[in-house]
């Protein structure tokens, strides 16, 4: 799940609206006034972050550092435009330019603070291929930042070092998980020379201080997400109505992407997984070339992304339009687990009562299905689990059910993340349960008494139950008046699953239906 960015700063001010004129006829249909209606409503209004939220998020992190000079680089332009361009989830926040090749550079000394972002100057024979871009003059004039060109970044790093300040480094890394092993970027080159040139530099990591604080969500950052997610929920509720034997995976996919768009949406917040069969065991499964077969379920995991903020929903359904009842068995275990959780989701609870509250459900429900010995049911096994025993529902539940946090990427940091680990206003994050029946999870186990007593019970269970794959991912977030539920525009339960998927669908690009062609 990658969260992608324009790469050319948008005009601030309302989106156009989008033509809702029916695809069947020069007729408004009753789903289309549906959707101008719900396109009108302030949730869905356009929403941005204010210049001087920038602002003042600059000043929050440089309230942590002593004095030196901050330095964070921004993301290069694609060599191929394709994906196209995404700007790095942090350098986002911190200064809103949506461009690439561009740094920032951050000064704090007794005498005060400041900010300069260095990019690239303009190139009118680029220009022609890309369109216009910001150079030092507008970059200063759209952000509030003094503008600086990019080649002078050098140099101004050397001049500011010299008096013997402390560098502190912002990596540029799509994502903080790599960030350690960063050597490639051009902050860690630049980091390396500069150490190499000063032996008794000092430098010190802010990635840490700046995940902390793009935890809590902003008024306007909920803004975005909610909208986000208010797109992603109406793409779901079409790519419900058009799911039907014969249907490619990949179709399904230009549903919802083409709804994404349609509605305002830049792009995929990550990449779209539509699994059918087999491919719902799939966590990440997004290569979505797999003809649905009648009888499957379809596990969809898509969002949009909406001025850099991606949200996440997951919805499983049947391809035939009924679930079986070893099917909705299962589903209803896992909106039961996520119900568990939800209800403990209120400002100052901590995530632990939550979550043990979703496994607990699933651990009763998957004995009750005879699919493990006991809630309690334990095997025997080599990694990774303490002392070599592992829990038996750990066989079907593989990921955690209180999900995650989401914002500039689709796993962002959210605020319970850090300290007590308690939920409090401010935090947008997942809830997303799942369970997945893969016969051949028990193939590799050790060969003990232990497990092979629990292989001859569960084998004959499993096999009923083979392909299973279930996840209800939904977005919350916590306020100061409450907990919102932001993706409640698509519906969970399994007999409104159902009757949505009863709907006749709308027309596909090229003409026909889902599993059709047209000549």
């Amino acid at each position: 799940m990658f969260a992608r960015s324009p790469s050319r700063v948008r005009p601030s001010g309302p989106r156009p609206m989008p033509c809702v004129r029916s695809p069947l006829s020069g007729a408004p249909s009753g789903r289309t006034l549906l959707l101008a209606a719900a396109l009108a409503l302030p949730g869905l209004a356009a929403a941005q972050v204010p210049a001087g939220e920038y602002a003042a998020r600059r000043a929050a992190l440089l309230a942590g550092v002593d004095s030196g000079v901050v330095l964070a680089y921004g993301a290069v332009e694609p060599v191929t435009h394709w994906p196209p361009f995404s700007q790095l989830p942090s350098f986002q926040y911190l200064t809103g330019h949506a461009e690439p090749n561009a740094a920032l550079v951050l000064v704090k000394r007794a005498a005060g603070t400041t900010a300069t972002l260095f990019v690239p100057p303009r190139n009118a024979r680029q220009e022609l291929y890309v369109g216009a871009r910001v150079g030092p003059a507008e970059a200063a004039a759209r952000t509030g930042l003094a503008g600086r060109p990019i080649a002078e970044l050098r140099p101004a790093l050397d001049s500011l070092l010299a008096g013997g300040l402390p560098l502190h480094v912002v990596s540029d890394v799509q994502t903080a998980d790599f960030a350690a092993a960063d050597t490639l970027t051009r902050g860690a080159a630049l980091v390396a020379a500069l150490r190499r040139d000063r032996p008794g530099l000092r430098v010190q990591s802010l990635d840490g201080a700046v995940l902390r604080l793009r935890a809590r969500k902003s008024a306007a950052e909920l803004a975005l997400l909610r909208r986000a997610t208010e797109i992603s929920a109406r793409a779901h509720a079409e790519a419900m109505r058009a799911a039907a034997p014969g249907c490619s995976e990949g179709e399904i996919q230009a549903v919802l992407e083409g709804t994404f768009r349609r509605l305002g949406a830049e792009r995929p917040g990550y990449g779209s997984i539509v699994g059918s069969g087999p491919n719902a065991l799939k966590l990440h499964w997004d290569v979505n070339d797999r003809t649905m077969q009648a009888g499957d379920l379809l596990l969809i995991d898509a969002a949009a992304a909406l001025a850099h903020y991606s949200s996440d929903v997951t919805r499983t359904m049947p391809v035939s339009g009924r679930f079986t009842a070893e099917q909705r068995a299962v589903y209803d275990l896992v909106l039961a687990a996520q119900g568990a959780f939800v209800r403990q989701i209120r400002a100052g609870a901590p995530v632990a009562a939550a979550s043990d509250s979703g496994r607990a459900v699933v651990a009763a429900g998957l004995a009750r299905l005879g699919l493990i010995e006991s809630p309690e049911a334990r095997y025997d096994a080599a990694a990774p689990c303490r002392d070599g025993v592992c829990a038996q529902v750990g066989l079907f539940a593989w990921h955690g059910y209180g999900g995650h946090g989401i914002g500039l990427e689709v796993h962002d940091p959210a605020g319970y993340y850090f300290g007590e680990r308690r939920f409090e206003p401010g935090d947008v994050f997942t809830v997303e349960p799942g369970i997945y029946v893969n016969p051949t999870v028990l193939d590799g186990l050790p060969d003990t008494p232990r497990n092979r007593a629990m292989r001859a019970r569960l084998r004959p269970v499993m096999a009923r139950y083979a392909n299973v794959g279930v996840r209800i991912e939904d977005v919350y977030a916590v306020t100061e008046r409450g907990v919102e539920w932001l993706s409640s525009g698509v519906p969970r339960e399994a007999d409104a699953v159902e009757a949505l998927m009863r709907e006749r669908p709308a027309p596909l690009p090229g003409g026909g239906s889902c599993g059709e062609t047209s000549s």
